[in-house]
Formats: structure tokens, sequence, C-alpha cells
């Protein structure tokens, strides 16, 4: 998915599987109007009229989320007499909207985003960074996962409150794993091997981003190699051709060789280990709904599933946290939404709505796509897991019959991976002071872009200080 931040929005249709609503692709067109609208008189903090609006930009867009993020604005407004004006808005919009916003002083109040977009923001000194030291020290910064606040902590400083996340998950099929005697994988070399053993009889091995140049490729290609330690940085020189790189390069053509006949981008991965004819797939958290067969958009259609749609919900496992021959520590590939005030926002409203979000109004934040929006705030100081056990119970997926929760539909043991998950999540240089170069390098798909070279034969090592060299050319064209 793409931003500055990962991929676009419109190129990740895997991340908007929200529950009780049309696709992100239908949603785009049916609110394109309606943003186009609000573009032109969206800015909040530098308006004059002390009773205009309190200005929120949302990625969640549909019309039933709007509609949903509308009436939890609207407790706000009843408790504190703000009026807040909820603008929805793809990525790439929101990012182009931003800095022309910004160059003429009409911005938002607050903006949900991604890591990436918080810093390529900072780096264009875009963000307050008073409001979310403020706001989490008020709500307490414990309450919070602590990943979650590395990634939106740029140059030392605090740029945005973190709202929710998902993770890349493996999925894999257990009857599968039970007739072949293997055992659940909890490596990265673990899932190769059984993804080579798994490839036989026309079901692929495993399903995932294979495609060159695809946001799902290059984030799927991030999170194996960080699961081996391959970083993007070793202080503020690229370390993309280190050995950990060059091992995890050679692991994911092992897994792509495993892939069968083709090359994977979201919509194909997806189908393949619905219609059964993969044994595992690498996909984000908004997958589980899928997989339980509760999106008629994308219905399940194994063999098995004739009878119980159900099928691949109870024969399925699901990882979130792998290490790597290198890496004994696991990790889970993440990307998280927060909570950001730009510079000129009308700070001290913003600081209240967003306490509001996080706290009252959090929970049913969270329903709005409750399987892609795992809380990264735990509970209060009084009750330490008040909204993770909140969450566990609301209704998921897409369907707007499905009153079942995903500790009901997967059990708690399930509910318990993706909140460790959430604990785990890491991405490259957020946190630190590579984050603008991390979101740039995701941006231009620096490490797919030309990956068929690998599954031509060109040795990963070879491979791997290709893309180093690249991403030093982009590092030296932002510095």
């Amino acid at each position: 998915m793409p931003f500055p931040h990962l991929p676009p929005a419109s190129r990740a249709p895997h991340r908007d599987n929200a529950r009780r609503r049309p696709r992100r692709g239908a949603a785009a067109l049916a609110l394109a109007g309606t943003a186009a609208l609000l573009l032109a008189g969206c800015g909040g903090g530098s308006g004059e009229d002390e009773d205009a609006p309190l200005v929120f930009w949302t990625p969640h867009n549909t019309p039933e989320r709007v509609q949903a993020q509308e009436a939890t604005a609207q407790r706000f407004t009843e408790e504190t007499g703000i009026p807040v004006q909820v603008v929805p808005l793809l990525t790439d919009d929101m990012n182009q909207s931003f800095v022309t916003g910004a160059a003429s002083g009409d911005v938002p109040d607050v903006v949900l985003h991604g890591p990436q977009q918080t810093a390529a923001w900072m780096q264009q000194g875009l963000l307050d960074t008073e409001v979310p030291g403020q706001v989490v020290e008020a709500l307490g910064a414990d309450t919070f996962t602590e990943r979650a606040l590395q990634m939106v902590t740029v140059d030392g400083e605090l740029a945005a409150v973190p709202s929710d996340g998902w993770g890349h998950l493996l999925m894999y099929r257990e009857d599968l794993f039970d007739e072949a005697g293997i055992e659940p994988p909890t490596s990265l070399d673990e899932v190769a091997a059984a993804a080579a053993e798994l490839n036989t009889g026309g079901r692929a091995g495993i399903a995932m981003g294979t495609q060159p140049a695809d946001p799902f490729t290059t984030e799927t290609m991030e999170a194996l190699l960080l699961t081996n330690g391959c970083q993007l940085l070793d202080g503020d020189q690229v370390a993309l051709d280190s050995p950990n790189c060059v091992e995890g390069l050679r692991l994911f053509n092992e897994l792509a060789s495993a892939s069968g006949q083709g090359e994977f981008n979201v919509e194909s991965a997806r189908a393949a280990y619905l219609s059964g004819d993969a044994a595992m797939v690498i996909f984000s958290a908004h997958f589980l709904d899928e997989m339980a067969g509760l999106d008629p958009n994308n219905p399940v259609t194994c063999a098995e599933c004739e009878e119980n749609p159900r099928f691949l919900a109870e024969n399925s496992g699901i990882v979130s946290l792998l290490s790597g021959p290198d890496n004994a520590t696991p990790v889970e590939y993440g990307v998280t939404l927060n909570l950001g005030v730009p510079r000129g926002a009308r700070t001290e409203e913003a600081a209240q709505f967003i306490e509001f979000l996080m706290g009252e109004g959090y929970v049913e934040s969270l329903a709005i796509a409750t399987e892609g929006r795992v809380p990264v705030r735990t509970g209060t100081q009084e009750n330490p897991t008040e909204f993770v056990d909140a969450w566990a119970e609301l209704p998921f997926g897409a369907d707007p019959d499905n009153e079942e929760s995903i500790a009901d539909v997967y059990g708690e043991e399930t509910v318990q991976i993706l909140i460790d998950g959430a604990n785990g999540f890491t991405r490259w240089g957020f946190g630190g002071q590579g984050a603008a170069l991390a979101g740039s390098v995701a941006s231009q798909n620096v490490i797919s872009t030309n990956v068929n070279e690998l599954y031509g034969g060109t040795d990963p090592a070879e491979y791997a200080a290709q893309i180093a060299e690249e991403a030093r050319n982009v590092q030296q064209d932002i510095s």
C-alpha cells in the first residue's frame, strides 16, 4: 500500500477491507465528488471564524465508515460543544492537499494517517510535536504499545498519537501440515521448507506478493527480510547488502519458487488461498473475515467450503511473529494509523478531540473495521486491558448480518496472537533517523521493482548490492 507512505491506498485494497461496506474502489468513486467539494474549504486551523468546525481528515472513506465516524464526532460535539467536520480522503489526495494547504495556511486540525506520512510531513516541518506528547502524557504512555509509539517518533520527538494498526500474518492449512507431518512454522526458514514440500499436486506451497514493482510485493519482501534481522540502515549507512539481507533474499526467492505458476498480487494471492489452491498465504489482518466466509465480495471457494463456509477458518493456523535463521527475536511487519496535528491547527480543540477518540470514542472507532484495526492503546491506567478486551468482542467482517467476533470465530488464542503481534510491530527506519528514507524506499518500490531478476537466477548477494545502491541514491536525493 503505498504512501509516501506505503503504497497508496488506491493500490492496496487488502488494507481497506472494512466491515459493512463496499471495497475501496467503489468507495473512491462514490466519494470522489464529495471529497472534491470538501477540499475547497477543508482547512481548520487558519480560519478566522472561531465557530467553524474542527476539521478531521480520515482515510476511512467508504460511506458506512464515514457515517460511523460522523456519529462518533457528533458524540464529541454533544459533550464539548465543538463541531467537527469529517473529511474522507484517499491517501494520495491527503498528501497533495496537505502540502498545498500548508503553503496557503489552510490546514485541517486532526489527520488520521500512516507512519510514512508522519515521517514525510515531519521532514517538511508540517506537524505540531507538542500536542502528541501532551495527549500521550495525559492518557498515559504506558497504556500504548511501545512499538506503536516508536513508529511515530521522529528525531526523538513524538509526532503523532498512535491509534490502531494491522500486521502481516502467515495463515497456513493445519490439515495439510498434519497430513504431511510438518510442524507449525515459527521462523522464515521453516516457512520456506514447508512451502517447498507442499508445492505439489497443483497446489502452491504459498501465496504472497511476488509481482515486480507492486506495493504488496514491497510489503511482503520487507516483512520477510525483517524476520531475518535485515535492516535498511546500520547507523546512517544503507545496509541492504548485509549478510542478513542476502540470506533473507535467498529465502524469499525460495518462497517465490514454491508459489506455483505466475506472480501474485493482492487479488490473486487472496483468491488462491480462498480457493484452496495454496497451502499458506501471507496477508494483512484484513484477511480474517474473508477466510471466515464473511466477505461476500471475496467468497471462500475451496471444495470443502461448499458444505462448510468456515472450513478455512477452522483449519488454518495463524502466525503473527516470525524469527529467522539469523534473527532469534520474532517480529511482525505492521502498519499503524496515527492522529496528527498540523502546524497552524487549533491545537487545544484538536487535543480534546484526539483524547476523545482514544478514550470514550475508541472502541466504536475500532469497530469500523475490527479485523484491520487492532488497538495499540490496550486500556486505561485504571484498567490496562479495557480496550483489547472490548475489541475482542466486536463483530467483524464485511457481512452486515454478522454479529460474531474474532474471538467467537477464531478463539481467544488468535485474539492474543493479534495483540502480541501488535506489540511486535516493526518497520524499517521508523522510530529513528531513517524514517524519511524508509518511506521513500517503500513508496518507490526500490526492493521489488527488479525482483524478477532474482527469480531469473541473479545471485541474492548481487541483488542485495543492487537494491542497496538504489537505496543510497534515494538517500542522496532526499538529503
